[in-house]
């Protein structure tokens, strides 16, 4: 289980550092990504999990692992945008402008860099990582991992508390879904904390649902 989830927080860092280099070359200033205060993006930790774990019978075929990777990848970005958007009443990211995209939650571009991930995981990322497993000493390995476990637990509880924080501030104030209104709750949020700054300067397209609240009631 610990090496498990060795390779799902390996890859969860590097999910973030690929969100951060991206984000930051179109901003032209650095930016962090994610939802947790820490340098980690669970989703790619877990898509890397699914993959390595799920597909090994595909090991030897790089496009039938092409394919399932791109699959998993798609399927976990589409139920992770449903149940964030479920839970906190928010639109966290939206790919309703590219040209192949579902309902806004997943896009083909972001399909194919999912597929093209797994296969550059399995031959080359898994293998190397692996093999630094095997050099360390079962002990330290064992006590590093634990006290990565214990900031990681502690990150998504603070971060969970800062989000319900946001929709419950936010739905207090916000009558009515329009541009206008979500730029002023943004901004107050923004002036409240600088762990609310750094949420939404994370997802600047977050779009607050009022309609679902509303349909959950």
């Amino acid at each position: 289980m610990l090496k498990y989830f060795y390779i799902f927080i390996i890859y969860s860092v590097i999910g973030w550092f690929m969100e951060v280099v991206i984000v930051s070359s179109k901003k032209r200033k650095v930016t962090a990504r994610g939802f947790l205060i820490g340098p980690w993006c669970p989703i790619y930790g877990f898509g890397a999990l699914f993959i390595t774990v799920l597909l090994r019978k595909y090991y030897e075929d790089p496009i039938a692992l092409f394919v399932m990777s791109f699959l998993i990848g798609t399927i976990l970005e589409y139920v992770t945008s449903y149940l964030m958007e479920k839970m906190f009443y928010a639109r966290w990211w939206d790919y309703s402008d590219h040209r192949f995209q579902i309902n806004g939650r997943v896009s083909l571009t972001t399909s194919l860099g999912f597929g093209l991930l797994g296969l550059i995981l399995v031959y080359v990322f898994n293998p190397f990582f692996l093999r630094i497993i095997k050099n360390i000493p079962p002990l330290i390995f064992n006590v590093i991992i634990v006290i990565v476990l214990l900031f990681f637990i502690t990150d998504v509880i603070v971060s969970f508390r800062i989000i319900s924080n946001i929709k419950k501030e936010s739905f207090a104030n916000l009558k009515d879904v329009t541009e206008k209104a979500t730029m002023e709750i943004q901004k107050a949020l923004k002036d409240k904390s600088i762990f609310n700054r750094r949420l939404l300067n994370s997802f600047p397209h977050l779009k607050f649902i009022l309609n679902q609240k509303r349909s959950d009631k």
